[in-house]
């Protein structure tokens, strides 16, 4: 367990950053107002304050954020931390996804010491789930993946304003109960091209590890979900609508007539739910316990598949 020794932000891209004591972590983008934030995987970086401390010892004159390190913590070693792990503190959780960085032009302590830490010691990361930070709290590893959950809604009425979306309320309890995070929300027409471009937009930019759909998966001349769920798939997961078609059986003969779909883009998992709120409670209900495998295969945080 570590503890914050300091919060550094900048406006601007080669401005320096410097200690906030306090700052707020927006998920899926970095730390608020810090012009290195944004939807790509490195959003915020970290560094030990052990080998600040080892520079320091050289002769070197430096504040914290000199380095263009936005965390620094004491008792944390976070360059021995894999790729993957995920960092705790508060209601905030970050996930490491890069460590060290290729330096492409040395900075001003580089110029001066003839040596700079961060490109080999420091640890990038992006905002799994958002709160606020400060000095001196604590910063833990988090043992279990914390993971991310998009809900798209299909439907020409709800997009028009003429019913109300409880399909998406639905999932959305469930999954915040199960211990996901509620990464976002889309509601949209019946419209294929449209319902790709959100798929591809979410898995492509990394803002959710599972997408799970509502409506538009039944007879109607307007159902396209699963249609637009496989245009944007790179691998075929049947296993899972088969189940739920299969679970689903047992209570109304009707659920042989859905088409839903489960696929793969990227790190990210996408499942066609029916669209009526009591067939997306039964089947997701069925389904939810084995995600969290799924997921930790999906994303590596796991490589055996045996039960």
């Amino acid at each position: 367990m570590g503890k914050i020794l300091a919060i550094c932000t900048s406006p601007e891209k080669g401005t320096p950053k410097r200690d906030a004591a306090r700052a707020e972590l927006i998920a899926g983008h970095g730390l608020l107002g810090d012009a290195h934030a944004g939807i790509w995987h490195r959003q915020v970086s970290l560094l030990s304050n052990q080998k600040i401390e080892e520079f320091l010892l050289k002769g070197a004159k430096i504040e914290y954020g000199d380095f263009g390190e936005n965390i620094v913590a004491d008792d944390i070693d976070f360059r021995s931390l894999p790729v993957g792990t995920f960092l705790e503190c508060g209601d905030a959780v970050l996930e490491i996804t890069q460590i060290g960085k290729e330096c492409h032009s040395h900075c001003a302590i580089y110029n001066v010491m003839g040596d700079c830490i961060m490109p080999r010691e420091g640890v990038f990361a992006r905002v799994t789930r958002g709160g606020v930070i400060k000095t001196g709290d604590e910063m833990k590893i988090r043992k279990d993946a914390l993971y991310r959950v998009w809900i798209i809604t299909a439907s020409d009425k709800g997009f028009a304003g003429e019913r109300e979306d409880k399909s998406g309320c639905v999932i959305r309890k469930i999954i915040v109960d199960a211990g996901y995070v509620d990464a976002g929300y889309t509601l949209l027409s019946d419209d294929q091209s449209g319902l790709e471009k959100e798929l591809i937009r979410i898995c492509d930019s990394s803002l959710a590890d599972l997408i799970l759909t509502t409506g538009g998966t039944g007879l109607s001349p307007r159902d396209c979900m699963p249609e637009a769920t496989i245009a944007v798939a790179q691998k075929i997961v049947p296993g899972i609508p088969e189940a739920m078609r299969a679970a689903s059986m047992s209570i109304t003969k009707r659920a042989m007539l859905s088409r839903s779909a489960a696929v793969i883009r990227g790190r990210t998992l996408i499942i066609n739910l029916p669209g009526s709120p009591k067939a997306v409670r039964e089947n997701l209900e069925f389904i939810i316990g084995e995600l969290r495998h799924s997921l930790d295969i999906l994303t590596g945080h796991d490589t055996e598949c045996a039960g």
